[in-house]
């Protein structure tokens, strides 16, 4: 007897079906890792500009600002070109109230000395989880430590 060679209807289905399944997580998954791949990017750039802003202060010997835009969704050293900040992330900030312009603009000053007005920056994703970036306004140190939700 003569046994014919292929995949039967159901064998078929199956492979369908899983493939199915597996084109339909994708997206979900692709959005997630977009997501947590536009955090870090935030965060490191954030941080990379404020320990920017300590060195040019204390090379150059003049005061250095990183502003922080929050009606606008930007961020950046002043004089340089700002960042926006990707919509699913949002903003928090504290400083010193001598240091919040109109049109919610906060800043930190980083001094010749070595010091800044101090403050943190706070990057949050959607559940509420994050990372707070500190200034220590007496040595200008910049720190970062995480959020949880």
């Amino acid at each position: 007897m003569r046994r014919e060679r292929g995949f039967t209807l159901v064998e078929l289905l199956v492979v369908f079906a899983i493939m199915a399944l597996v084109a339909g997580l994708v997206p979900m998954a692709y959005g997630r890792m977009r997501e947590a791949s536009q955090y870090r990017d935030a965060v490191r750039s954030i941080m990379s500009q404020l320990r920017s802003a300590r060195v040019m202060a204390v090379t150059e010997g003049r005061e250095a600002r990183f502003t922080v835009d929050l009606q606008n969704r930007q961020y950046g050293l002043e004089g340089g070109v700002s960042k926006d900040l990707p919509e699913p992330l949002e903003l928090r900030v504290t400083v010193a109230n001598r240091e919040i312009a109109p049109g919610e603009q906060a800043s930190i000053r980083f001094l010749p000395s070595g010091g800044a007005t101090g403050g943190s920056i706070e990057v949050l994703r959607a559940p509420g989880s994050g990372a707070r970036l500190r200034v220590d306004w007496f040595s200008g140190r910049v720190t970062q430590e995480a959020l949880l939700p």
